[in-house]
């Protein structure tokens, strides 16, 4: 007779199969063969030399993607809320002043974040589907006199690319730090961390770099690094804590790092094959690539009477397209019979947006001409096929 209460699952008795779809939501994408071929490497020590050179690598890939040279580089073992929360908690003390740019849901999680550090948070709020004006900006920075500033440059909600040049300059006026959510926007749109004054900059791994979901890359310049190192009391995260995780990374030139916690091995394999296929392609290349499969997307979507959530056409997002609801249609229904009938996916709005609009993502190896044309015409085939109410 078994001493234990709890039988073997059932569930656990057979193995687990993935269907194979075309992940052409906000995220994650699909992810290269290559990538997963070299994520399924032996596993190594989390300490080992060999893991340390992969971890030197990543961060020479992460300079090149971000176009910095901050020392203070790596990548967080975690999503990009992850990557967020490391920003925010590591720069902000109780009492500290944190200005949001409120353009979609990620300035809403922003300043969720901040205000259970105890920062006292002020939001500047961008219409639906727009952006907020440097004039509007440097208004508010001159007012209440933030020690950081946060924008979406991709908001994936709102399918916004958020104009960077000229804000940070603006904040470095007022002695605020400026800190870029790049998550949605990074490999896809140009984007320069030290010609653009950022202070902190982070991506995510399941985007654009179309590694699996689970690290974080993220950089602080050293105006950034010096008010994270002079801060009065520590960061409400161990596992978080930038001084701890910048002497795992060898960011902090002391001469041994001490174990903080055990890296996920096999996605920094899987991290760091995907900035050598970004290096390979050329950032430039691949901006310039996901330029014009957005705009043959947009023009193909306009030309089957679809209209598009963001009006102004040089703050679309290349990288994840907002097409308003279609009038008398389900959109639940719609991207259900998308997935059901082409095993494609593609997504309806999150916060601001839920419910008007649907979301396409065409992210890294995803962004092409065939993409665009699967989508299209599983696009035309719902409007074919699911209920139109008269109404």
């Amino acid at each position: 007779m078994s001493s234990l209460s709890v039988p073997r699952p059932a569930g656990l008795a057979r193995p687990f199969v993935a269907p194979r779809r075309h992940m052409f939501g906000p995220g994650p994408s699909n992810v290269p063969p290559r990538v997963l071929e070299a994520g399924s490497n032996p596993v190594i020590g989390h300490m080992h030399p060999e893991m340390f050179e992969i971890m030197s690598d990543i961060k020479s890939g992460i300079r090149y993607a971000f176009q910095t040279h901050n020392h203070v580089t790596l990548a967080v073992s975690g999503s990009g809320h992850a990557a967020m929360e490391c920003a925010l908690l590591n720069t902000l003390e109780p009492g500290d002043v944190l200005l949001v740019v409120a353009n979609g849901i990620w300035g809403e999680r922003a300043a969720d974040m901040a205000e259970r550090i105890g920062a006292k948070v002020h939001t500047i709020a961008a219409p639906p589907g727009g952006c907020v004006t440097n004039d509007e900006i440097n208004k508010a920075l001159s007012k209440l006199r933030p020690v950081l500033m946060f924008v979406a440059h991709g908001e994936s909600s709102t399918g916004v690319l958020h104009p960077l040049d000229g804000i940070g300059d603006l904040c470095h006026k007022y002695g605020c730090l400026l800190l870029v959510d790049a998550v949605a926007s990074m490999g896809g749109a140009p984007l320069y961390m030290d010609k653009q004054g950022i202070d902190i900059l982070y991506t995510g791994s399941q985007k654009v770099l179309n590694s699996p979901p689970g690290t974080a890359p993220i950089s602080f310049s050293p105006r950034a690094w010096s008010k994270v190192f002079n801060r009065k009391t520590k960061p409400v995260s161990f596992f978080l804590d930038l001084t701890w995780l910048a002497n795992y990374w060898g960011c902090d030139d002391k001469p041994t790092r001490i174990y903080h916690h055990t890296g996920p091995v096999s996605a920094f394999y899987s991290l760091r094959e995907s900035l050598r296929m970004l290096a390979e392609e050329g950032l430039e290349s691949s901006w310039e690539r996901h330029r014009m499969v957005a705009e043959y997307f947009h023009t193909g979507l306009e030309n089957m009477g679809l209209k598009l959530f963001v009006k102004d056409k040089n703050t679309r997002l290349p990288t994840v397209t907002t097409i308003l609801a279609p009038p008398g249609y389900d959109w639940k229904e719609i991207t259900s019979f998308i997935m059901k009938t082409h095993n494609l996916e593609v997504s309806g709005g999150l916060g601001p947006s839920v419910g008007l609009v649907l979301r396409v993502g065409l992210m890294g190896c995803n962004s092409s001409i065939e993409s665009v044309d699967m989508v299209l015409n599983a696009l035309k085939d719902a409007l074919k096929h699911c209920h139109k109410s008269k109404v």
